[in-house]
C-alpha cells in the first residue's frame, strides 16, 4: 500500500475517541461531588474521602455488567437508559451491607465508536449515578472491530461506597422470629434476559415494537425498562430512623431462591407467601407463554420483587408505616424460620 496503513482503517478511529470523550465530559461533570479532585480524561480519577464523617470507615466495592439486556437495546436502537441498569446493579449490591455509593467508573467495549452514541450510552450512566447519589469519577471506552459487530457493545461498571464498620450489616443478627419487608421491582431489571427474549422474542414471535394490552406498553418498551436503584429510599432510612435493619437482600442473578441464602445466618430459612405482593404482569406473561415452572421462575425472574428488607417482628408494622408515609410501596412478604437456609414459597 503506497501510504501505508493507519489505524482508522483496522477499525479502530482515534479521532472519534478523542470526540467521544469532549462529549463525555461534562456528562460526567454533571454527576462530581465535592470529593472529587480530577477531571475525565486523565489516567485515573481522585476522590478525597471524608474521613472526619466516619470513626472506623470501610470500603466497599462492587462490579457487573448488564448483560443480555443490551441485545433488546441493540433491537430498538434505544440506549438512553442501559447505562442506569449498569449502575443499579452495583449500588444495588453494596447498598445491602449499607454503604453509600461514593464513585462508580464504567467499561464501554464498542464494534465501532460512534461519539454521539457512546455520550448518549454514559448520559445514562450519568443518570444512574445521580440517582444513586454517586460521582462517574471515570471509565474507559473502548472501540474493538473483530470483537463485536459495529451495532454492538458490552457495558460494564465497578462502584466504591463507604460504610461506618460498626454499623455494617451483614445478616449475622437475623433469627428465626424475624420479618421480610418487601421493595417493589420496576420490571425484569437486569436479570433473566436470555429466558426472557427466548419466551417473548422466538416462542411468541413478539418483536420489540409489539404492543401488548396487559403491558400497557411494547414488549421491547418493557424489556427496556431500566433497573431501579434503592439506594435513596434505603440510605435515608438507615441514616435518619432508628429501625432495627437486620439484613438486606438485593434480588438479582438468582432471584429469590438463590440470593436470600446469601445472608442467612446457620440455622435459618425463610418463608415467602407468594399472595403477599403483586407479580407483575410481564412475569406472568412469560410464565404463560413460555411454560415455565413456577420454581424456575422463582430462580431466575425477581417476580416484582427487587429489594428485601429483614427486621424484628415488632418493627415491622412501623417500618410499613414508614415507607406509606414516603409514599412508597411495601410488603410483608414472609418471615424467618428455623432452617437450613432454604426459601420456602407457601
Amino acid at each position: 500500500m503506497e501510504n501505508g496503513l493507519i489505524y482508522a482503517r483496522s477499525g479502530v478511529d482515534i479521532d472519534a475517541g478523542n470526540q467521544a470523550v469532549k462529549l463525555i465530559r461534562p456528562i460526567a461533570q454533571s454527576t462530581f461531588r465535592p470529593e472529587v479532585l480530577s477531571n475525565l480524561g486523565g489516567f485515573s480519577g481522585l476522590f478525597a474521602l471524608d474521613l472526619a464523617r466516619y470513626q472506623k470507615p470501610v470500603l466497599v466495592a462492587s462490579t457487573d455488567g448488564v448483560g443480555t439486556k443490551l441485545k433488546v437495546a441493540f433491537l430498538m436502537n434505544r440506549h438512553s437508559s442501559i447505562g442506569i441498569d449498569a449502575v443499579a446493579m452495583c449500588v444495588n449490591d453494596i447498598l445491602v451491607q449499607g454503604a453509600e455509593p461514593l464513585f462508580f467508573l464504567d467499561y464501554l467495549a464498542v464494534g465501532k465508536l460512534v461519539p454521539e452514541k457512546v455520550a448518549t450510552i454514559v448520559a445514562g450512566v450519568a443518570e444512574g449515578c445521580r440517582q444513586a447519589g454517586c460521582a462517574l469519577l471515570g471509565g474507559e471506552t473502548a472501540e474493538m472491530p473483530g470483537i463485536y459487530s459495529p451495532e454492538e457493545y458490552d457495558l460494564a461498571g465497578f462502584v466504591v461506597g463507604v460504610a461506618e464498620q460498626a454499623k455494617i450489616i451483614n445478616g449475622s443478627r437475623i433469627k428465626p422470629g424475624n420479618q421480610v419487608i418487601g421493595l417493589p421491582s420496576s420490571g425484569l431489571h437486569s436479570n433473566g434476559y436470555s429466558l426472557a427474549r427466548k419466551v417473548l422474542l422466538e416462542v411468541a414471535g413478539y418483536r420489540v415494537d409489539t404492543y401488548r394490552p396487559v403491558l400497557g406498553r411494547t414488549v421491547g418498551e418493557e424489556m427496556l425498562v431500566p433497573t431501579r436503584i434503592y439506594v435513596p429510599l434505603v440510605l435515608s432510612l438507615l441514616e435518619k430512623t432508628d429501625f432495627n435493619i437486620l439484613g438486606m437482600v438485593n434480588i438479582t442473578g438468582g432471584s429469590l431462591r438463590e440470593n436470600i441464602p446469601r445472608i442467612l445466618p446457620p440455622g435459618c430459612t425463610v418463608v415467602l407467601k407468594k399472595q403477599s405482593w403483586p407479580i407483575l404482569p410481564i412475569f406472568s406473561l412469560i410464565q404463560e407463554i413460555g411454560r415455565v415452572k413456577e420454581a424456575e421462575m422463582q430462580r431466575v425472574f425477581n417476580l416484582g420483587l427487587g429489594f428485601l428488607l429483614i427486621v424484628p417482628s415488632e418493627e415491622a408494622p412501623s417500618l410499613l408505616s414508614y415507607f406509606t408515609r414516603q409514599k412508597e410501596k411495601a410488603y410483608l412478604v414472609g418471615e424467618v424460620v428455623s432452617g437450613n437456609g432454604e426459601v420456602v414459597f407457601v
